[in-house]
């Protein structure tokens, strides 16, 4: 059987999924490709983002939604990283496979950078989906800093659209693999959605944000990528936090 803690596979995540237990994760985190129909580059990695239909991007997802669904526990849930391009659809693909009264929250990650446009206002958020598997499904609220003047300095539970900044050129963290998340927003998550001794899975890891917010916040965490690139990264920054299991 395959180690399944503190561990980043390197493989299509299908194939792991395929062969870890069942019922046996609390919280999965993914990002996959979005199919924006473009090659994504960084400084540390490249990795293909087209599909030759929509059918054929959705048939992917698909398959590895319903493996995921396999993996997770009773209590656990998942949140599907995606953007304004097929967040419709992968919403239906939640709904057939946890059913439609699953659904718990759809999330909005507001953030500053991109472009702008004279046709169309501005695209500056991602969406999170999240779905649980039951109703018993394991949820903590965050606080977050309150704004307005009257309650300025206090702490208010987090409403569903997520003000985190995304990782700009100079920050620390950045990698310089493509796509990367901000570490801030995967700790909000994670501590919000998995509890404290759980298992957090990332199937689409990259860089391995998801699996360094779970360690450091005292979960287990299993990554896959299919990026030889994307593993090295995620192990060496996994491993500042934890001993990675090497299989």
């Amino acid at each position: 059987m395959l180690s399944s803690l503190n561990n980043v596979y390197c493989a299509d995540c299908l194939s792991v999924l395929e062969v870890l237990p069942p019922d046996l994760v609390q919280l999965a985190y993914l990002d996959p490709p979005f199919n924006t129909g473009t090659r994504q580059a960084a400084s540390s990695g490249v990795y293909r983002d087209s599909w030759r239909s929509l059918d054929a991007y959705l048939d992917f997802m698909r398959r590895r939604i319903k493996a995921v669904h396999r993996v997770l526990a009773p209590s656990g849930s998942i949140l599907l990283h995606c953007d304004w391009r097929y967040s419709h659809h992968l919403r239906l693909l939640l709904d057939e496979i946890f059913g439609a009264e699953r659904f718990v929250n759809h999330l909005i990650w507001v953030y500053g950078l991109g472009g702008s446009s004279a046709r169309r206002f501005a695209r500056k958020h991602d969406d999170l989906l999240f779905y649980a598997k039951s109703e018993e499904y394991y949820f903590n609220p965050p606080l977050v800093p309150a704004t307005s003047n009257r309650m300025k300095g206090k702490l208010k539970k987090a409403g569903d659209v997520l003000h985190v900044a995304a990782i700009n050129n100079m920050a620390m963290e950045r990698t310089g693999y493509p796509t990367q998340k901000p570490l801030a927003l995967l700790t909000l998550l994670v501590k919000a959605c998995c509890p404290p001794d759980g298992l957090v899975l990332d199937p689409f890891c990259g860089s391995g944000t998801t699996l360094v917010a779970a360690a450091q916040s005292g979960r287990a965490a299993c990554g896959i990528d299919v990026s030889p690139t994307a593993v090295r990264i995620a192990r060496r920054r996994l491993g500042e936090v934890v001993t990675v299991s090497v299989s």
